[in-house]
């Protein structure tokens, strides 16, 4: 592979880690917890619905992006060795890296086509139950907070193989 075509894959995988990993820790340790304590829940949902229809077709691309990027990545690596072939450090941590990612994208989807619509209906009814919004604004929470987690756990998976 040419080194400009490499140099532009690790560019673009950067960039678009900055722009999902960041968003979800934005929305995780910042908006969130800001939205629960300053807004009452039918307008703290209609501004996360606002900014959500914002934010997921470019944590949609950017999560494109890294998959694209990062197979070009490892096909250039030394260390990578087959499909699925265990022989050495790098292939574990990125095998493990790879399934934390699996992990985050099956949490997004749920969120993306399911949860967030939830939460967008209970909102806009009014006479719908505090308890049920309640809950799913607990459940988008605990989720929100998972997605961070498996963030800095691919990061940390990310510098094991790095460093292999």
């Amino acid at each position: 592979m040419p080194p400009w075509a490499l140099t532009l894959a690790y560019s673009l995988h950067m960039a678009a880690t900055v722009v999902w990993i960041g968003g979800l820790f934005f929305q995780g340790v910042v908006l969130g917890p800001a939205l629960r304590s300053t807004l009452d829940p039918r307008s703290a949902l209609r501004l996360l619905e606002m900014l959500r229809r914002r934010f997921d077709p470019l944590a949609w691309l950017s999560l494109a992006v890294l998959i694209a990027t990062g197979l070009t990545q490892m096909a250039a690596s030394p260390n990578y060795e087959g499909f699925l072939v265990m022989g050495n450090r790098w292939s574990v941590a990125i095998l493990a890296k790879h399934a934390l990612i699996a992990l985050m994208i099956a949490l997004a989807g749920y969120q993306t086509w399911f949860l967030y619509p939830r939460l967008s209906r209970l909102a806009i009814r009014p006479e719908g139950s505090a308890e049920e919004l309640g809950l799913a604004r607990r459940r988008q929470a605990s989720l929100s907070l998972w997605n961070v987690l498996l963030s800095l756990a691919v990061l940390a998976l990310t510098a094991v193989a790095r460093t292999s």
